[in-house]
């Protein structure tokens, strides 16, 4: 999830001699810090530099690194079975975990399949929805609607579905069109018109999907495939209230599915296990991917969690799930997220992560907008709940209140990760977020571990506004 070229960048093809020497094809143009040893929040590199994780790499490492309950758990799991093939045979862990996925959605799913990270959660998803329609014999049904500012994976069909202008630019010849459409974000801070009240924003949004339906045929869509709350695109954004209420609506009148990318947002990472009981205006999905909190990067792993809709569509006729990969419901990955979320219930973390991280977002307003920060004049806005909050800066309106300044070609979101990265303090910075282009606007984002201590939310803040304010003065003309 590192920040990547848009369509407008001018890249810098001659490497740095450390990326040439790596026999790695790394996703940055230069080789990344060698990480040599974690502990909590704290990585050691090879160097011997002791750094702080504040975004769990790419908000995964929700409990940090080097738990000695999961460190058991998964030495456990090697000793008594490493692997099995999952059309041979299941395994305990697998089983178990399926049972907790399904109790922690209070009716709303019935049955679950596991894979090994995001993308393929996702591409399952659209798998699996296809795999309904195809068997309870609405072959019709081929379309799906996503969103643009959206991510939904690394693959060609998630690329499709999804609608990041600067990751899908390498592959667009080569991205499905006829099957992925797309409608407008839900993104109110950017795109709700002046004159517009919260409830006619989300009233024009969802006359845009019902048009959307009726222009590619109702009874052909497959259905409607969102990120409860938008990740990386433009950082931990959250839908007006009773969007969702109204994108189910329309999913309802013509039979079509409300599909939740969770990947990012689910699993505890806003305070609350599913990121719909927060800003889900109390409907749930038909399908719902997971990933990255679910393992906590212990372990390898992704699931779609299922209605009973789509259960007894598939169970009632063929009865099997038509699509898999090798290392699918892998024992010891399925062990290591088992004790990851024994942890995070026992030791009361969802909790813990709403209380510290209002406290992170308490002293990022009062630090970034106090009226003597060189920052203030470019903060757009400070979001998010529980362990995930963005910062979105805006270098591209005209201001009377900004000073002069000169990017030198360069983004904002690189700037700042980079500084930040060198100050010690690993951060998500992105560009690209504020329209549907992806060529304006930079954002930072934070994902902690849900055991993060009010100490270290203050170390985070003071390196980050020390590295911010450095960027900024920097720049200025």
């Amino acid at each position: 999830m590192a920040p990547v070229p848009t369509t407008d960048t001018v890249v810098n093809t001659t490497l740095p001699s450390k990326a040439k020497a790596s026999t790695i094809l790394h996703r940055t143009p230069w080789r990344p810090p060698v990480a040599a040893s974690a502990e909590g929040m704290y990585v050691t590199l090879d160097d011997g530099r002791k750094i702080i994780d504040a975004v769990g790499g790419a908000a995964v490492a929700c409990i940090g690194n080097g738990h000695p309950e999961v460190k058991q758990a998964i030495k456990d799991q090697v000793d008594s079975l490493s692997y099995v093939y999952n059309m041979q045979l299941s395994n305990l862990p697998a089983e178990e975990l399926g049972r907790y996925l399904i109790s922690t959605g209070n009716g709303a799913f019935e049955q679950v399949v596991f894979v090994s990270g995001g993308s393929e959660a996702m591409e399952a998803s659209i798998k699996l929805a296809r795999q309904y329609y195809y068997e309870i014999g609405q072959k019709q049904r081929t379309n799906f609607i996503g969103r643009e500012l959206s991510f939904h994976g690394n693959t060609l069909a998630t690329l499709s579905l999804a609608y990041h202008p600067g990751r899908r630019a390498p592959y667009i010849d080569l991205l499905n069109v006829s099957s992925f459409h797309h409608v407008s974000p839900a993104y109110a801070k950017r795109f709700q018109k002046p004159d517009e009240t919260e409830a006619e924003y989300v009233e024009r949004l969802r006359k845009e999907l019902e048009d959307k339906f009726l222009a590619l045929g109702p009874d052909t869509v497959i259905g409607f495939v969102a990120e409860t709350v938008v990740g990386a695109t433009t950082g931990v954004v959250a839908p007006p209230k009773g969007y969702f209420k109204a994108m189910k609506s329309v999913c309802d009148k013509y039979g079509a599915l409300l599909i939740l990318d969770e990947v990012m947002s689910g699993m505890g990472r806003l305070g609350t296990t599913h990121a719909w009981e927060t800003y889900g205006d109390g409907v749930t999905p038909d399908l719902q991917a997971v990933a990255k909190g679910l393992g906590g990067g212990y372990a390898s792993i992704g699931a779609v969690l299922m209605s009973k809709r789509i259960s007894d569509g598939i169970r009632d006729t063929a009865g099997y799930l038509k699509h898999g990969h090798t290392y699918q419901a892998h024992p010891i990955a399925c062990a290591a997220s088992l004790a990851v979320q024994r942890v995070v219930n026992n030791e009361n973390l969802l909790k813990n992560s709403l209380v510290q991280g209002e406290y992170l977002h308490s002293l990022l307003k009062k630090r970034l907008l106090s009226p003597n920060s060189p920052v203030a004049p470019f903060v757009f806005d400070i979001r998010g709940s529980g362990a995930w909050w963005g910062i979105e800066f805006d270098f591209d309106t005209p201001s009377p209140e900004k000073p002069q300044f000169d990017l030198k070609g360069k983004t904002f979101g690189d700037l700042i990760q980079t500084k930040c990265m060198d100050n010690g303090l690993v951060i998500m910075g992105f560009h690209g977020g504020a329209n549907v282009e992806g060529t304006r606007g930079d954002h930072a984002m934070f994902s902690p571990a849900y055991n993060v201590t009010k100490e270290l939310i203050e170390k985070i803040v003071d390196i980050f506004v020390e590295s911010a304010e450095d960027v900024v003065k920097s720049i200025l003309v």
